[in-house]
């Protein structure tokens, strides 16, 4: 398993004095020159640009606006580069991987994504937690309280999409990372790994630590904000996809995006039943390509979004 290492995001102080000096200068310059409601208009789109440029220096982050105006911002959970090994992926040839020329090995990540829509906030999986991740430290450098935070949904279980949803308290007691959260889980995911899977403390533990606020969703449902859970079976038992308008969240779909994306007969060692991965990766990018989705995932290689 990968070894992870902590590194604190940073965040521009010179940005949040520009965007306190452009909000001065937007009041100024409508002051008598416009209706008191246009003013605020003025004022709070000038704080909305600040907010998106604030973003834009945060180390790890990137924002964009999808079709619906919804935001959705990519974290890097992960420290520094990550290069996925030429040993994950035993399936491809030699020849077929030799032909990539990067023989340090596939760059990847391990990364969340933060959606903004309706004025609310939902995270997409939790990352690491304990295990060094940042999303916390990112999290803090976008200005956003884990506490605002109100619905989490969770691709799968496997330990660093979910262990950021645990934190400690003052004795050093686990408690909820995300605490006025509901968090969304695929019921097919949830009852392997309850049920069949070995080695699953942590993941007993953490669903335990939510059970008054865990839904479990079929595929096909519809989850509060149009959010539509999505078949993606393979890589976990339940693994899911989700769409938000033109955004397509695919999970762990894809480990090496440079080998996968034109071979997706090709899978990781990480993928529990490859039959079943290689049919749904196939089946999800050309519903990507027909729909003319922006997929965003967990294991992309940095900014985490590909088309």
């Amino acid at each position: 398993m990968n070894k992870f290492f902590a590194i604190l995001g940073t965040i521009s102080l010179s940005m949040l004095v520009a965007a306190c000096s452009d909000t001065k200068t937007a009041k100024e310059t409508t002051e008598g020159a416009a209706p008191a409601a246009d003013t605020k208009t003025t004022v709070e789109t000038v704080a909305e640009n600040a907010a998106a440029e604030t973003a834009a220096t945060v180390a790890g982050t990137k924002t964009i606006t999808l079709s619906n105006g919804a935001s959705v911002t990519w974290i890097q959970d992960n420290v520094g580069e990550k290069l996925n090994p030429r040993s994950l992926f035993s399936d491809a040839s030699d020849s077929l991987y030799n032909s990539l020329n990067i023989p340090d090995g596939i760059p990847a990540s391990v990364s969340t994504f933060l959606v903004k829509v309706d004025g609310k906030y939902i995270l997409f999986d939790a990352g690491l937690g304990a295990f060094g991740g940042q999303l916390m430290s990112r999290l803090a450098a976008l200005s956003v309280n884990p506490d605002s935070i109100g619905l989490v949904y969770l691709t799968h279980f496997h330990v660093d999409h979910i262990s950021g949803l645990v934190a400690k308290d003052e004795t050093g007691n686990d408690t909820k990372a995300f605490k006025n959260a509901a968090v969304y889980a695929g019921k097919v995911e949830y009852d392997a790994w309850m049920n069949d899977i070995p080695k699953n403390d942590l993941q007993k533990n953490i669903m335990a630590l939510y059970k008054d606020s865990l839904h479990l969703f079929a595929f096909g449902d519809t989850l509060p904000h149009g959010v539509l859970a999505m078949d993606a079976v393979g890589h976990t038992p339940g693994h899911t996809a989700f769409q938000l308008a033109n955004l397509l969240i695919v999970g762990d779909l894809m480990h090496g995006y440079a080998l996968q994306k034109d071979h997706p007969e090709i899978n990781s060692n990480y993928d529990m039943d490859k039959p079943k991965s290689a049919e749904s990766r196939k089946r999800i990018m050309q519903y990507a390509r027909d729909n003319k989705l922006l997929m965003a995932g967990m294991h992309l290689p940095p900014p985490g979004f590909a088309e």
